[in-house]
């Protein structure tokens, strides 16, 4: 029979190693009472239902604006009002696992986010000569779908995209990564380093009204964390020097916009997408750290704007 204090001691490990799983367990689910406050509208798609908006007038060349890995589509919330003045009707979604958007289990990898992108403007009979705009892992998103479906493709947008190699290089952002050990990580260290990261930027200017508390408030419910931490271990950690490629051999217009002082994609990224595709033609806005899309909005919209007219 065990001694006691061997039988409290693996009770402790049993507590430790399932405490950020039980805390999981008991986030807020994202279920139809919690969407009766969402904007926008829902469209069940073979993955899920996915929570999307559409902005402006149902005239006019459409844009289709893509989130990054932790902030959902209200991150275009500035972008958008732009984007409708310049007469664009704009297409704005939440990828699953964030958002209004249902929680599937599973890799988040390229296959993955095209999916629900190719399933969304399949439903809202979205064709071609569309104006693509990805932001951080969006921009990603953005590059694979322009480099599958060149012919669809007006102009590709990409700000502060991910893409030229692997996002996360510390030692906790690759235990993470791991089987196992890296989902308990992730769950017990990432709410505290995302807190962290957005009380940095609190007295930031931004286009969208308490960015900060609404980026926080996603860390309330069930199924994001795991989803940040399956975008880590897929597409974040693909480099897309192909997809670049192909984009320059079908004479995609590409803009790629970058902030001088993004410390998550550092301006370095542009010298590689160059190399990639010599076409590609870069923008760097001074100033702007990786929030660019929302504390540089008239900056980046002038360069779209100028982009568009060319």
């Amino acid at each position: 029979m065990a001694e006691p204090g061997v039988i409290w001691l693996l009770l402790l490990l049993a507590a430790v190693a399932a405490y950020p799983f039980v805390l999981e367990a008991l986030r807020k689910p994202m279920d139809e009472a919690a969407r009766r406050s969402a904007p926008g509208q829902f469209a069940a798609l073979s993955q899920g239902k996915t929570h999307y908006q559409w902005h402006g007038s149902a005239q006019g060349p459409v844009a289709v604006c893509i989130h990054g890995l932790t902030t959902p589509s209200f991150v275009w919330g500035g972008v958008a009002k732009g984007l409708v003045r310049m007469g664009y009707r704009v297409l704005t979604y939440d990828h699953f696992g964030r958002g209004w958007s249902d929680r599937p289990k599973g890799a988040q990898d390229r296959a993955f986010f095209l999916r629900q992108l190719e399933d969304l403007l399949a439903d809202q009979k979205v064709q071609g000569d569309l104006t693509v705009i990805g932001y951080s892992m969006g921009g990603a998103i953005a590059t694979v779908f322009a480099a599958r479906h060149p012919d669809r493709i007006r102009h590709l947008i990409l700000l502060a995209p991910a893409g030229a190699g692997k996002v996360g290089a510390s030692l906790a952002e690759r235990l993470v990564r791991l089987p196992g050990i890296g989902a308990w990580l992730m769950l017990l260290r990432y709410p505290t380093i995302l807190r962290q990261g957005l009380a940095a930027e609190k007295d930031m200017a931004s286009s969208v009204p308490g960015i900060g508390t609404l980026q926080a408030a996603q860390l309330d419910w069930r199924g994001f964390v795991p989803a940040v931490r399956e975008s880590l271990r897929g597409i974040l950690s693909e480099t897309l020097g192909a997809d670049h490629r192909a984009l320059s051999t079908a004479s995609v217009p590409t803009l790629a916009i970058w902030g001088a002082a993004d410390e998550v994609i550092p301006l370095a990224a542009s010298e590689i997408l160059t190399g990639w595709n010599g076409d590609l033609r870069n923008h760097v806005i001074e100033g702007a750290g990786h929030g660019l899309t929302y504390t540089h909005t008239d900056d980046v919209l002038s360069a779209i704007e100028g982009f568009a007219k060319a």
